[in-house]
């Protein structure tokens, strides 16, 4: 047998740490933002598929299907409708660009604004793949607190008045102020609105990531932050990951030419895929405004069935907040519980979980939290997973202090 070449003395400096090998989710996966397979439009997507192809099948032999680097025009078109009628957002296709979903538009926005050593502004609680992608990039990341309306406006305050003082100005303000990930609220338009004047008062560009906002319990949401800024000091992006399918990888961006032709710059890709935006295309225009209303009710019945779970088997242990919409609940434990160890208990047990302390600016806040999603596991895996992370817990650090099938807490 042959000795393998070793890579190793290759690898440059600075590279994330290797990733281990796939080996499937696990048997009650409430992890990643996957969606409810059972509400995927799958003939509408079948039937647009075709639609697609056969109407204009031969453009695939040309990059970008001769639309251009911003992505294919039907389906910028249909955004433009889509952002004016949902958000509130005036904009037309050249203020658009198609992106590999959110994460590609993450990472336009951040190798445009930032280098090592610069700072921004976060929700204290707020999406993993954002900070680990600050993390790595070297860029300070100063968290500010939430409560049920979404960050707090009087501490934002304080903290960009103390930044300027010491003569740092942020490079932007990020934020998911429509179905808040992790935890689920909706920043009112009274808020908004002082977000804008902080931003506008110093010099602060806003970074609006609205991934979740179709899917509001009510089917009403507040006009986008982007709607509502008089100096275009906003980048806005968005996904048809969770209202139509995540493993499409489609997103946007709608910003300012003078920002968006410096992302262009950077989108060396030879553009995203062209199918998947032919295909939303051809769904969304007929079909979007009816499918969202329908998965939405399947959500909310699935986040009713995980959150009678909890009291059943946590009862007063497991504290949350009932999320306004999206497929995220933000649970709180006792102080005694570190989720980064109840994580790999757990899923020995079967069971995964994301641990609070990855979706967080501080880790010490959130060592006792943890993000469930609900989409993806049908009504019957939430109930016996939570079952298995109650025993799981239990064994690990008494909590809760007694099983569910010993006593049943109301």
């Amino acid at each position: 047998m042959t000795s393998s070449f070793d890579f190793a003395p290759l690898f440059p400096a600075g590279l994330p740490a290797p990733s281990a090998r796939w080996t499937g989710l696990a048997k009650y996966s409430f992890v990643g933002g996957n969606n409810d397979s059972e509400q995927l439009p799958l003939e509408g997507l079948i039937e647009a598929t075709n639609l697609a192809l056969r109407r204009e099948g031969r453009s695939l032999a040309t990059y970008g299907l001769a639309h251009g680097p911003q992505g294919y025009l039907p389906l910028r078109e249909f955004l433009v409708t889509k952002l004016k009628r949902d958000a509130g957002i005036t904009c037309t296709v050249d203020d658009l660009m198609i992106v590999s979903g959110s994460l590609q538009a993450l990472d336009l926005v951040n190798a445009t604004l930032l280098t090592r050593g610069d700072t921004v502004i976060f929700e204290q609680d707020s999406y993993q793949g954002s900070l680990t992608r600050l993390a790595r990039l070297g860029v300070n990341v100063v968290g500010v607190p939430l409560d049920e309306d979404g960050m707090r406006m009087d501490v934002l305050a304080a903290t960009l008045a103390d930044l300027k003082s010491r003569g740092i100005r942020p490079k932007y303000i990020y934020t998911i102020p429509t179905v808040q990930n992790p935890t689920g609220s909706i920043m009112p338009e009274s808020r908004r609105a002082e977000l804008v004047r902080l931003a506008t008062e110093y010099g602060v560009p806003i970074f609006e990531d609205d991934c979740y906002a179709d899917l509001v319990w009510s089917g009403q949401r507040p006009r986008a932050i982007h709607a509502m800024s008089p100096n275009g000091g906003v980048i806005h992006i968005g996904s048809f990951s969770k209202s139509i399918a995540p493993a499409l990888r489609v997103g946007f961006i709608v910003a300012p030419w003078e920002v968006m032709s410096r992302m262009l710059a950077l989108k060396t890709d030879a553009g995203s895929g062209a199918l998947e935006q032919m295909v939303l295309a051809a769904y969304c225009k007929p079909h979007f405004a009816s499918h969202v209303p329908a998965l939405t009710k399947a959500l909310r019945t699935k986040l009713d069935t995980l959150m009678e779970a909890l009291n059943e088997q946590f009862g007063t242990a497991a504290e949350f907040e009932e999320p306004k919409g999206g497929i995220f609940l933000w649970v709180k434990l006792p102080d005694q519980v570190d989720t980064l160890k109840l994580y790999q208990a757990a899923l020995a047990a079967g069971v995964s979980i994301n641990p609070g302390p990855e979706w967080s600016t501080d880790k010490s806040h959130s060592s006792s939290r943890l993000r469930l999603c609900f989409a993806s596991p049908s009504h019957q895996q939430i109930r016996e997973g939570v079952a298995v992370l109650a025993e799981v817990c239990r064994k690990e650090f008494g909590v809760p202090a007694r099983s569910a099938n010993v006593e049943k807490r109301a």
